[in-house]
C-alpha cells in the first residue's frame, strides 16, 4: 500500500492552456439539448397524442434538458497550467498535479488525438487541453511546455545532483 501523495503548489502559473475547438462544441451542444428539451416541453400539450402530459411532465422535460446541458459543458473544463513547481492537468472531471521532477518528457505522438505527459516506468498523462484538433494551437502549446519542461527539469536536476 502506498501512501497518499500530499498536493504541492505548482508555483506562479507560466502556461495556460484551454482546448478551442471542443469548448465551441460543447456550448452549442448545451444549447442545443436545453433548446430541444424545453421546446419539447411547451409542445405537450399542442396535440393529444394519447398520452396525458401534466405539468410535472412539463418541469421533468425542462429539468433533463438542463442537466443533460450541464453534461456536455463538462467538456469545457479541460485546462493545462505548468510553472515552476510542475504541471496541473485538469480533464473532464479529474485534476491532476504532477512535479516536473516526475516528468520525463512532453509528447504528442502520431496519430493521437491528445498530447500527453511522459512518466517514469513507462506511464503517461493524457493532456486532454492540447487537442489535435486544435491545430496550431496545440502546436503552440506543446512547444511551450516542452520549452518549461527543458527550463525547470534541468533546474530540478541540478538540484538534486
Amino acid at each position: 500500500m502506498t501512501a497518499p501523495v500530499e498536493p504541492f503548489d505548482i508555483g506562479e502559473v507560466e502556461l495556460e492552456v484551454r482546448p478551442v475547438r471542443i469548448r465551441w462544441v460543447a456550448w452549442a451542444m448545451a444549447v442545443f439539448l436545453f433548446a430541444f428539451f424545453g421546446v419539447g416541453a411547451l409542445l405537450v400539450f399542442v396535440e393529444s397524442s394519447g398520452f396525458n402530459f401534466r405539468p410535472a411532465d412539463q418541469i421533468a422535460m425542462v429539468v433533463l434538458g438542463t442537466i443533460l446541458a450541464g453534461c456536455a459543458l463538462l467538456f469545457t473544463r479541460p485546462r493545462l497550467r505548468a510553472g515552476p513547481g510542475g504541471v496541473e492537468v485538469r480533464a473532464t472531471i479529474l485534476t491532476r498535479r504532477v512535479p516536473w521532477s516526475d516528468v520525463v518528457a512532453v509528447s504528442f505522438p502520431d496519430g493521437a488525438q491528445f498530447a500527453r505527459l511522459d512518466l517514469p516506468d513507462d506511464e503517461y498523462l493524457t493532456i486532454s487541453a492540447l487537442q489535435a484538433v486544435d491545430r496550431g494551437h496545440a502546436a503552440r502549446g506543446v512547444t511551450a511546455l516542452r520549452r518549461l519542461h527543458a527550463q525547470y527539469r534541468a533546474g530540478a536536476d541540478a538540484a538534486g545532483a
